[in-house]
């Protein structure tokens, strides 16, 4: 068996973990910086209360990984499924950062906070984000299918569709200039 290692209050700056896997382990109050964990593993590991800046985790594998409070800045996670991620306190936030082609498929995402993304064809299927604030992010060809978008933030997304029929819109909030995403099924033009 493994040896279990903890990590509390650590910086970690310009590793390249690309395509290892991670065994074992658990970070606390860390910050990585200008690491590479493209194609890497990092399944059954923790991070709690951890900062990564200007990262790489593109195809990255996140299977039972424990997310708590990550805030994630500059980084770009391409194709990442996040809905194998362990569900237990799963609390994220994203700035400046590229998260196309990911998928959060039945995450319970309540108050996040997506500022400056790209999230193009990212899987937002049967997501909670109720509360949560996407500002200044290109929605292009994201799926919204029976996610809980109450109260969510809207007002300064481009290129989405969102069908209020498939999803919970209670009090969400959009901006006049941005209601023809709203309106996509019904193939109307909007001047």
């Amino acid at each position: 068996m493994t040896e279990h290692i903890q990590h509390e209050d650590q910086t970690f700056s310009n590793i390249d973990y690309s395509e290892k896997k991670l065994i074992n382990s658990e970070f606390i109050n860390c910050v990585f910086s200008s690491c590479n964990f493209s194609k890497s593993d990092l399944s059954n590991n923790d991070f709690l209360d951890c900062k990564f800046k200007s990262c790489n985790f593109s195809l990255t594998i996140l299977q039972h990984t424990g997310l708590k409070n990550i805030k994630f800045t500059g980084s770009r996670l391409l194709g990442i499924d996040f809905s194998v991620c362990n569900s237990f306190l799963f609390t994220v936030s994203f700035q400046d950062c590229q998260l196309d082609y990911s998928s959060f498929f039945q995450r319970k995402m309540k108050s996040t906070q997506f500022v400056d993304c790209s999230l193009k064809q990212v899987d937002f299927g049967e997501v909670d984000l109720s509360g949560s604030v996407f500002h200044n992010c290109d929605l292009e060809d994201a799926v919204f299918n029976r996610s809980n978008l109450e109260k969510t933030d809207f007002r300064t997304v481009r290129n989405f569709q969102i069908d209020p029929e498939q999803n919970k819109m209670k009090q969400a909030i959009f901006s006049v200039v941005n209601l023809a995403g709203l309106l996509g099924k019904y193939n109307l033009r909007v001047e």
